[in-house]
């Protein structure tokens, strides 16, 4: 039975998941508020401590606390973000924001994988313990932070540097990860950094109709030919030309043009050399070619301290096969990592294509629920965790 609205017979973790994938966090203009009022909501239905932190005017985020039975341990921290980012909708099958639900138990939403279901998960693996009276030493945080999809800037980067992140006491956090198409699970133990730049290629102008040497144009596409001719299908670092300006008539030949690109590269690459080889790119296209850096992370961070070892041994136990890699983009774990924390990526999405930020992004219900279980059974792991070394 396909529905856009609730079934009777739906679990109700699948329920709460569709009414938090309705509420239009979507960028550049989210709505906030009602997902504060929401998540506010829970945790008064769980009995969970709720602290609410504006980090910036209308970027709030919301912790939610569950005590542990040895507070003086450092905790675990279960991160996620409110807001989703944009939708073509004249390319989706059904609205993006009424959580459509086919025949195949498949929901169709705006931040369906990136990452409501996450945060539902958590919550609700959290619900299913203290249901069976569970308690552990360490306490566990749910933090809701704003503003992830364009880079955090007014959300966990500010966060992080606040007294009340502090007072978290965090010793080990989890975040967003992605989808795998194949029975296993991905953990990301780091992500690469980074760099949004801009080229601009000064040349010489004149009219449409005449032969005209040194032009921008030019400029611009050897100096797009360089960085695309330098990677090979075996390179992991990767360069993408996001956006080309400049010109202001078709017969007129302009005099600037600039071209920007979204470099994301991993931990193990030099940065110093990396940025000596765009200087080396930007000469070898001609005179008047420069770059600006409109956001750039020096990398140190994107690995982070190691976790430790009992940390790994949970996240081990989990059902099927897990891999271990580099997370391709960015997530707020970056920030968390830079403030001296470890951090792994995890999304519990097996049997399901990679769709964030794709049209027509969907979960599957059996995989969403599953994930709960998965959560639920890493969350006693991890809570449960014996005194570190350096924790006396």
């Amino acid at each position: 039975l396909a529905s856009s609205g609730q079934d009777p017979g739906e679990h109700p973790s699948v329920t709460l998941f569709r009414e938090y994938l309705r509420l239009k966090t979507v960028q550049p203009e989210p709505n906030y508020d009602v997902a504060v009022r929401f998540l506010e909501r829970i945790a008064a239905e769980l009995g969970l401590g709720c602290q609410k932190v504006e980090v910036f005017p209308g970027r709030v985020v919301t912790i939610m606390t569950w005590q542990g039975t040895d507070p003086q341990l450092r905790s675990i921290l279960l991160n996620s973000h409110t807001d989703v980012v944009p939708v073509f909708e004249e390319h989706w099958t059904h609205d993006p924001f009424e959580a459509f639900k086919d025949s195949q138990g498949n929901i169709y939403a705006r931040g369906a994988q990136d990452m409501k279901c996450v945060s539902i998960q958590y919550i609700e693996a959290i619900r299913r313990l203290k249901a069976e009276g569970k308690r552990f030493p360490r306490t566990v945080h749910m933090t809701f932070v704003p503003d992830e999809e364009i880079g955090g800037v007014k959300g966990m980067e500010l966060f992080v540097k606040r007294p009340e992140f502090q007072a978290l006491n965090v010793g080990f956090t989890l975040d967003e990860g992605l989808a795998n198409p194949t029975d296993a699970f991905t953990v990301f133990y780091g992500e690469k950094c980074v760099w949004w730049i801009k080229v601009k290629c000064e040349g010489n102008p004149g009219h449409g109709s005449q032969f005209i040497e040194n032009t921008a144009a030019e400029k611009l596409v050897r100096e797009v030919a360089l960085f695309w001719g330098h990677l090979t299908l075996g390179d992991v670092t990767s360069i993408n030309m996001t956006m080309l300006s400049g010109g202001v008539s078709f017969n007129v030949v302009p005099s600037e043009l600039s071209a920007a690109f979204d470099i994301r590269i991993p931990p193990t690459v030099n940065l110093q050399a990396f940025e000596e080889q765009l200087t080396v790119w930007c000469r070898a296209a001609g005179e008047g070619v420069t770059y600006k850096f409109y956001q750039v992370r020096q990398g140190t961070e994107e690995l982070g301290p190691e976790p430790p070892l009992e940390i790994y041994l949970g996240v081990y136990n989990l059902a099927g096969h897990l891999h271990l890699e580099i997370f391709p983009a960015a997530t707020d774990s970056r920030f968390i990592r830079a403030a001296g924390h470890p951090a792994l990526g995890f999304s519990p999405m097996n049997h399901t294509p990679v769709l964030l930020h794709d049209h027509n992004e969907y979960l599957n219900e059996r995989v969403f629920l599953r994930g709960i279980e998965i959560y639920a059974c890493l969350l006693t792991s991890l809570a449960s965790v014996p005194p570190l070394p350096a924790e006396g």
